[in-house]
């Protein structure tokens, strides 16, 4: 069951360099939400706090709160661990494990949390998520080959398939698409389509059309400068960002008289 999430006066620091500033937004269960801004504006290092994957490099940390359904993921009491595992992250670059196979690679994250999933469990799990990643027709007759064999689009469905093996409510992408081809790009962009109806997802993206396609609300996050903190400049529905941005600099940006 995909979940809400509330962020609230979010501060990001990487030591004492503040990196993000004061970002408060709700993100919608079974919605699809785009991050959009400038490189620099700090719309990867927001998404990575989402699942507590920030603070893995050292002097990382936050100030605020990120709450789904009501429970703070920064919690003194909350696992980490547990945090990734209801939110899935998708990297930019895609990164299947070189040495396993395409089921090895399905199973690599279930498999951490349970050793002991039985065969016919792993293959009816295996072939559930890689349908759900639309990659299954095309790698069923050889998933005892290596994942880098796979072309990059399908790379970098078999990472979503992965990520969704292990039943996550929330599932972040990082420029899912600026690794691949038009034809892989959008093999993703209608796979994320789908995939709305059963998980939470934000993504990050630098194409302003694919941010127009695929997200029912946008957030527009922006600099002042070298130095200073990235912002949440405006969020709204797509459709209203878009067409009639509240910011200036918002509609400079989408428009792309600057960035």
């Amino acid at each position: 069951m995909s979940q809400r999430i509330d962020v609230k006066d979010l501060n990001i620091y990487y030591g004492d360099f503040l990196a993000v500033q004061d970002v408060s937004m709700a993100i919608e269960p079974q919605s699809v939400t785009a991050f959009i801004g400038p490189s620099g504006c700090g719309k990867s290092t927001f998404l990575r706090t989402l699942n507590r994957m920030h603070e893995v490099i050292p002097g990382a940390r936050v100030e605020g709160t990120v709450a789904m359904e009501g429970v703070d993921l920064y919690g003194d009491d909350v696992d980490p661990v547990a945090v990734r595992r209801q939110v899935g992250m998708v990297f930019q670059r895609p990164n299947p494990f070189p040495t396993m196979s395409i089921e090895e690679n399905v199973l690599a994250g279930v498999r951490l949390v349970n050793k002991r999933i039985s065969k016919a469990d792993a293959a009816e799990l295996v072939e559930t998520s890689l349908r759900g990643a639309n990659l299954w027709e095309e790698v069923k007759d050889r998933l005892a080959k290596p994942g880098s064999g796979l072309s990059g689009g399908q790379q970098q469905r078999l990472c979503i398939a992965r990520a969704i093996a292990v039943k996550p409510q929330v599932l972040l992408m990082d420029e899912p698409c600026s690794a691949l081809d038009p034809i892989s790009t959008l093999a993703i962009e209608d796979l994320i389509s789908e995939l709305k109806r059963d998980f939470t997802i934000v993504i990050v993206t630098h194409n302003m059309q694919q941010a127009a396609r695929v997200s029912d609300r946008t957030a527009f996050f922006n600099i002042a400068g070298t130095g200073k903190p990235g912002r949440l400049i405006e969020m709204d529905e797509t459709g209203v960002m878009f067409a009639s941005p509240t910011e200036k600099a918002t509609e400079d940006y989408i428009s792309g008289r600057f960035g």
